[in-house]
């Protein structure tokens, strides 16, 4: 079968400037769109993203070419741009995500649970789509493939609207999925994005009470917390990635060192870096040079608590606001903490409840960390880098949820559905 994935943004004519607004337009189609993929079988959601997938590789020169613009285009930080850039190998990967989720368990028709009560009526709760999706992030592209694989093998249509700094590779991307739609006999409208940069298309979006079900907010603080304030819409929200790795006085020393290293600086613009580096008392003279001699010699810089900078002198100091901040950089914040106890009440105080790690060979101290940090994700003796959905096994995610309700950790398929209840009878009528 042949694959296009040329396309307008819409993947139809122009939206009419009478419209109420390009959103709730948008929205009444995708909610079309997600009834038809809801209730298409699995090997025809398969048979889309792996489509999408070829198509994703049949316009790599295109997109590289988009992207090249966007990067040139781009006057931010670098830790940012980074996340904006794109090369072979990251379009290579994903379109290989797109694979990776095609060969995940269908999410829908699942049994959540099931019983009989005493007059006979058998009552299951089996799992359905949310429904409609609107997806808000910024500079990265992969995002958008990401998001739109995981709604289209959840049954969910979603609308993305990515950065205006990655609009050019966001546009190939959207064709390609629609593309991968189109060739597996399924609604194109199940996947769209807003046809130019628009801020007004956000706030519309966070209006669209009965149009749009979820909303996913994907970047920086201030995204979020906008969001998170004027929505009118349920939001799956994602805190700052402020994460902590806790080196106990019990730690192998080397694999501390391989750890924190990997943790800050393997890519230090995802919000699974480690951002701040707590090492216990009773070690830190031996351990602490040692770490920052490996992180400086990648770039790193530092701002450290007085206790650090009595072992190492020449470390800046630290503010609490730096122990309050995500970094996304080569910066790491580090304090020598008394004990699990300490460690545990500076990340209650500084943290943001994303991700955090311990390292320790002590499996008492090990179990405490893991029972009592009140964080979406808790590592004992792993990088805090391996918080991502494709590591967790879920072939890709669309987000690290860091609340209470619904779903937390890396958003998945299963964090994509909700559930309706089955009633079945054999005539029972109510006293």
């Amino acid at each position: 079968m042949t694959i296009s994935a040329t396309s307008t943004p819409m993947d139809h004519a122009p939206l009419s400037p009478t419209a109420a607004t390009v959103v709730a337009d948008m929205a009444r189609r995708a909610r079309i769109a997600g009834r038809a993929l809801g209730h298409s079988s699995t090997a025809q959601r398969n048979e889309a993203l792996c489509q999408a997938a070829a198509a994703l590789r049949a316009v790599r020169a295109e997109l590289l070419a988009a992207n090249a613009r966007d990067v040139a285009a781009f006057s931010g930080a670098a830790s940012f741009r980074d996340r904006l850039t794109l090369d072979a190998a990251r379009v290579e990967a994903m379109a290989k995500g797109l694979e990776d989720v095609a060969k995940l368990p269908d999410p829908l028709g699942r049994v959540l649970s099931e019983w009989t009560r005493p007059n006979g009526l058998k009552i299951r709760r089996v799992a359905t789509p949310v429904g409609v999706i609107g997806m808000i992030y910024e500079s990265r592209p992969n995002v958008g493939a990401d998001a739109a694989a995981l709604c289209i093998k959840s049954g969910n249509a979603v609308i993305l609207r990515g950065g205006s700094d990655s609009i050019h590779s966001a546009r190939v991307i959207h064709g390609a999925m629609q593309a991968g739609l189109r060739a597996a006999g399924l609604p194109v409208d199940a996947v769209q994005i807003p046809p130019d940069t628009d801020r007004r298309h956000v706030a519309d979006m966070l209006a669209a009470s009965g149009l749009i079900d979820l909303l996913i907010p994907r970047g920086g603080k201030s995204l979020v917390e906008r969001v998170c304030r004027e929505a009118r819409v349920p939001v799956l929200s994602h805190a700052e990635g402020l994460c902590h790795t806790y080196v106990h006085a019990a730690a192998d020393l080397e694999m501390a060192r391989r750890i924190v290293l990997n943790a800050k600086m393997r890519r230090t613009g995802i919000c699974g870096a480690t951002e701040t580096l707590l090492i216990d008392n009773a070690i830190a003279p031996v351990l602490l040079p040692g770490l920052v001699e490996d992180l400086a010699t990648k770039g790193c810089a530092f701002r450290a608590d007085a206790r650090a900078r009595a072992i190492v002198p020449d470390l800046p100091p630290a503010t609490a606001q730096d122990f309050a901040t995500e970094w996304l950089d080569a910066v790491i914040s580090v304090a020598v903490v008394d004990g699990i106890d300490d460690a545990l009440a500076h990340i209650v105080r500084y943290g943001s409840s994303h991700t955090e790690a311990i390292i320790t060979e002590d499996a008492h101290a090990a179990t405490r960390f893991l029972n009592e940090t009140d964080s979406a994700v808790v590592m004992w003796n792993a990088s805090t880098q391996f918080c991502d959905g494709g590591e967790f096994g879920f072939g890709a995610e669309i987000g690290i949820a860091t609340g209470r309700f619904h779903a937390r950790g890396p958003v998945g398929l299963e964090q994509l559905t909700t559930f309706r209840y089955e009633v079945i009878g054999t005539g029972q009528v109510r006293p």
